[in-house]
């Protein structure tokens, strides 16, 4: 059976030293006010957080794995063995609120610790830590735009757990193109909308854990525009509430199946049929695609927590397994069996070494998001405000499609330890693998979230968010790069920051050179992201060795766990991060090698005659 520990002493670091997130949550009077800023509180959190999901989610795992949801004739479904009473647990200790709103019973706590709370779940247990996941979208989507009706109706019993929610988007012909959708809406006259149509791949969407199911909808009113313009978000409940808050007839949605899928098992994945059920409008008329993207963006960054989590998890079980596992001579020797641990042999070492690379950067990326996140919702200052928005707008598509990639890539070398092994289902890493596929597919692929970050936020707004950032990145550099300790790091990190910005001009002036610019966009996009993400992890590694490093000379490295930073850092500029000089040639390749005879090569010919 795998394990986990939460990594408490590796997000401390991040929190306590690399953010000095403390100081940053003082200067906001949200959190100083509600006392929620010390780190000493943060630190108790977070403790109890790890003993949480220790003890009570991550022994769900592999028992959500086999048995998977089960749905009736009637559309009922239910969950694993154990999971409605962690859930149940969960709630009754506050934690689907702990970074709501206090006027709607949650307790205002920072992103932060919420982010770090996410991560430690989705490592333990990502299929049950989707449904409180969900939910927290749905209670964002509704706080920001939401009517006050709405508001106080649903946002307190979100809060509490005792309801969920969901978010609709996808139907059986139309996944990323959501402007064909065919879910309709049309005007009750009394308030309230009738919804008709199908969902699919609903995350989710039918379950036993909670007494109702807040699903938010897209859909398209009569008589509105075609394409996104046209789409409206809509609040549709399981049950009808009264007033009060208490429930009501049965609403006009049901399950229609369960998907079989490749992995998390126990996550049910819904056909969703909305046969004029009833639906009340969030938001403004046609401004659907703006308002659920409030939601989109939290969970793009919670499925970038899917990959680092799970890719957390998967190291752990490798580092544990290589240390046991005899296999072969070492010179010199390091045991006295028959064979050496084979944590000693220079290809486990690699694997083991990009594991923890790729997770403790994608850890600082994702708490340093999460801080901007508060900074951008409660700084006093608006244009710190401003400035951590579009921090966070920019490193999204990377939180999500870097972090997934490489949480993919991690679980699958972590199994590659184990050998055979790894291929049998006793040891959990082969659950590890299939769980993990998924964070590159939903919430926008990774190839999708490459065009929203090349194309939406670099080139639409004349580069301004990167060039902001190249800021931060030279400043770094300039007062750096005679640094002894880390002087080679950041100049590899400075050359490489500025042939982005350079990338970034040929691709804008590719995109603008007339009817095949677009095309030369989304044939650079996805090594674009990469490359990014390889500069955004430098900018993290190099900073993390100079703190790091900075306390071995002080003699405060009484654990090793700094040396080990210093040494990862090593590892990742050595190893990992000279794949930006074959993503620079890739990049710059263009649409040309892509642009092929379509009869010779795919054996297909466009229909030019229904164009």
């Amino acid at each position: 059976m795998p394990t986990y520990k939460a990594p408490l002493r590796d997000m401390k670091f991040v929190m306590n030293e690399l953010l000095e997130a403390d100081q940053h949550l003082a200067a906001m009077p949200y959190y100083k006010d509600n006392d929620t800023a010390d780190a000493d509180l943060l630190g108790q959190v977070l403790d109890e957080a790890a003993r949480f999901v220790e003890t009570e989610v991550l022994p769900l795992n592999q028992v959500g794995d086999r048995e998977g949801c089960v749905r009736d004739e009637h559309g009922n479904v239910t969950t694993p063995s154990g999971f409605k009473a962690a859930y149940r647990k969960f709630c009754d200790a506050g934690w689907p609120g702990l970074d709501a709103d206090p006027q709607w019973g949650g307790q205002g706590m920072p992103h932060l610790v919420s982010i770090a709370m996410n991560e430690m779940i989705t490592g333990a247990n990502v299929a049950w830590g989707m449904y409180p996941g969900l939910s927290h979208g749905a209670y964002s989507a509704l706080a920001a735009v939401g009517t006050d009706e709405l508001k106080q109706l649903y946002l307190p019993k979100i809060v509490s757990g005792e309801w969920s929610g969901t978010m609709c988007l996808t139907e059986p012909h139309a996944g990323t193109d959501l402007g064909i959708i065919r879910t309709k809406a049309s005007d009750n006259g009394d308030g309230s909308y009738s919804i008709t149509g199908t969902k699919i791949f609903i995350s989710a969407g039918e379950h036993d854990l909670t007494d109702n199911i807040v699903h938010l909808v897209l859909a398209r009113l009569e008589g509105s525009p075609a394409g996104t313009k046209g789409i409206s978000l809509f609040l549709v409940p399981k049950f009808i509430p009264a007033s009060d808050g208490s429930l009501g007839e049965r609403n006009g949605v049901v399950c229609g199946s369960l998907e079989h899928k490749m992995g998390i098992h126990g996550n049910a994945t819904a056909v969703l049929n909305f046969d004029g059920a009833r639906g009340w409008l969030v938001g403004e008329v046609n401004k659907g695609m703006n308002h659920m993207f409030i939601m989109m963006n939290a969970a793009r960054l919670g499925t970038g927590l899917q990959g680092l989590g799970l890719g957390e998890v998967a190291y752990q079980n490798a580092l544990a397994y290589a240390k046991d596992r005899l296999q072969m001579r070492h010179e010199p020797r390091v045991s006295r069996e028959a064979a050496d641990p084979i944590i000693v042999h220079p290809d486990v070492r690699r694997m083991l070494l990009t594991g923890k690379a790729y997770t403790e950067a994608g850890r600082a990326l994702a708490l340093w998001l999460a801080l901007s996140l508060d900074t951008e919702h409660h700084h006093p200052d608006e244009a710190k405000r401003k400035e951590a928005g579009d921090l966070v707008a920019l490193l999204t598509p990377i939180a999500k499609a870097f972090m997934t990639d490489n949480g993919f890539n991690v679980a699958v070398q972590s199994q590659q330890v184990f050998g055979g092994h790894g291929y049998i289902a006793e040891w959990g890493m082969e659950q590890f693998v299939r769980d993990a596929r998924i964070g590159q597919i939903y919430e926008g692929t990774n190839g999708i979230q490459a065009l929203d970050l090349l194309g939406r936020k670099v080139l639409m707004d004349g580069g301004k968010k990167l060039q902001s950032l190249a800021g931060t990145l030279q400043a770094f550099v300039e007062e750096h790069e005679g640094d002894e300790a880390i002087g080679d790091y950041v100049n590899q990190l400075g050359k490489a920051a500025q042939q982005l910005g350079s990338l970034t001009m040929v691709i804008g002036q590719k995109a603008m050179s007339g009817p095949e610019g677009a095309d030369e966009v989304n044939a650079a996009a996805v090594d674009f992201l990469r490359f990014f993400g390889h500069v955004v992890y430098g900018y993290l590694w190099a900073r993390m060795a100079k703190l790091a490093q900075d306390k071995i000379d002080g003699g405060f490295d009484k654990d090793g766990f700094y040396l080990g930073k210093v040494q990862t850092a090593k590892f990742y500029f050595a190893k990992l991060f000279p794949e930006t000089k074959a993503l620079a040639a890739t990049i710059k390749a263009g649409n040309d090698p892509l642009a092929v005879d379509d009869r010779a090569v795919f054996g297909w010919e466009p229909d030019l005659a229904h164009a």
